[in-house]
């Protein structure tokens, strides 16, 4: 079996650091979110208290992950990061669907805010999210369950400057309703980025097949190899966001010594490592085995 091991290391200092500044803001926003009368501040304020929590989940799941293999957990623990990554995107949406419950409401009885405050409130939220956004973002293309806190603090980033442009609206035209549907816009673009998440993680939770996988490809790869008849009964998964297992019964075409098969095996894992990216390999050599068998086992 072929073993690689990523040696990207999430910077844990940027997580407590962007933990941190989610929490002074939260107190901030409500409190600026009360005396202004702005739901939408009080809504990115409850974005930036759920943005703290997420780092906080974040930060234990990475910790579970790290723990070695063991005989109760032989694949170690680092799903516990794609269950984070989950957890976090499906408190976004829950979130997003009570602040659209709140805007509803606000919509058919406005009420006068103050725009000044809403704004210097808003303008100080925007600069500590834009800080932390900056923190996580190199580590949010390589970690799912990173890139999950990434997305809350983006949608923060993002809500808070709408209500510095829905403060401004108001400041300068009273135009009240704009701060409910600032919170239903942002809602709306949260949504869709948790889905995103929320489908790749159950996917890897049901051990689907990888997007970037296809075995109709490795299959013609792998039976180009002289001594390989056929591969049937393939399964393809993921732990995590980036170790992809595979494994599969080889039919070799003659009855070779345990000696090639090792030769022969090693030819595979090669193949599988460079040209799909996979470093996670169990095969079971046979011989006039298995026959009449396709490439996937249909009953499991």
């Amino acid at each position: 079996m072929a073993h690689h091991h990523d040696h990207g290391e999430i910077s844990k200092n940027n997580l407590v650091i962007a933990m941190i500044l989610n929490f002074v803001i939260t107190i901030g926003e409500i409190i600026g979110g009360i005396l202004s009368g702005s739901l939408s501040l009080i809504s990115d304020a409850l974005h930036n208290f759920s943005d703290g929590i997420s780092i906080i989940v974040s930060y234990i799941a990475i910790k579970i992950s790290k723990k070695e293999n063991n005989e109760k957990m032989t694949f170690g623990y680092k799903r516990a990061e794609i269950l984070a990554a989950l957890f976090n995107s499906v408190v976004l949406v829950v979130i997003s669907l009570y602040l659209f419950k709140e805007a509803y409401i606000k919509f058919f009885k406005p009420e006068p805010i103050d725009g000044v405050l809403m704004i210097v409130v808003a303008i100080i939220g925007l600069a500590a999210n834009t800080l932390s956004v900056f923190l996580l973002k190199e580590n949010a293309q390589k970690n799912l369950n990173i890139k999950s806190t990434y997305i809350h603090l983006l949608s923060d980033a993002l809500s808070s400057l709408g209500v510095v442009i829905g403060g401004i609206f108001i400041y300068a035209y009273n135009i009240y309703w704009i701060d409910p549907l600032l919170t239903v816009l942002i809602g709306a673009y949260i949504i869709k980025e948790s889905f995103e998440i929320i489908d790749e993680t159950i996917g890897i939770l049901m051990q689907k097949t990888p997007e970037n996988i296809n075995l109709d490809i490795i299959k013609k790869e792998i039976e180009k190899l002289p001594d390989v008849k056929n591969i049937h009964h393939v399964h393809v998964w993921q732990t995590n966001d980036k170790d992809i297992h595979f494994e599969c019964h080889v039919n070799t075409r003659d009855d070779i010594k345990l000696s090639q098969a090792k030769l022969l095996m090693d030819q595979i894992e090669t193949i599988l490592d460079e040209t799909f990216g996979i470093h996670h390999v169990t095969l079971q050599m046979e011989y006039e085995c298995c026959e009449n068998v396709g490439l996937i086992n249909r009953k499991g």
